[in-house]
């Protein structure tokens, strides 16, 4: 899929929008957490979210869930759960075949990242909020 616009009836075509499905692991009601701010900032770039955190809601229409549920098609797994919360979720992020697994700041695990790298998966070291403003995500 291209998105595309018309300038003086010259089309002006942007790079290829592809969407991607994103885990938020650490997800939040509260507006001012990141977790929160990602789910919102994926949505609007169009990107599928599905969430889990600490208790079950609903978060920008969004689903929370607090059980470790499977999904199909995961492309990122996003992080915003410090590397102690992380241990209980190791086999279940892995489980989901993502194609990456982005570590936000404060979230970086040198035993989950050389886990993910021994399964191909590959794993950044970044900040979801920038890569989606700088067109990286």
């Amino acid at each position: 899929m291209f998105d595309a616009y018309s300038v003086h009836s010259v089309k002006i075509f942007k790079r290829p929008v592809m969407k991607k499905k994103t885990l938020i692991l650490g997800a939040s009601s509260n507006p001012n957490r990141y977790s929160y701010l990602a789910l919102e900032k994926l949505q609007r770039f169009g990107h599928p979210v599905i969430a889990i955190g600490r208790r079950n809601e609903t978060v920008l229409g969004v689903d929370v869930k607090n059980t470790k549920e499977l999904y199909d098609d995961v492309d990122t797994v996003t992080l915003y759960l410090s590397p102690a919360n992380q241990q209980p979720y190791y086999d279940y992020i892995l489980s989901l075949h993502p194609r990456r697994i982005i570590f936000n700041p404060g979230t970086e695990n040198a035993e989950l990242l050389s886990m993910a790298a021994a399964k191909g998966i590959q794993t950044i070291e970044a900040c979801t909020l920038v890569m989606l403003s700088t067109g990286q995500y």
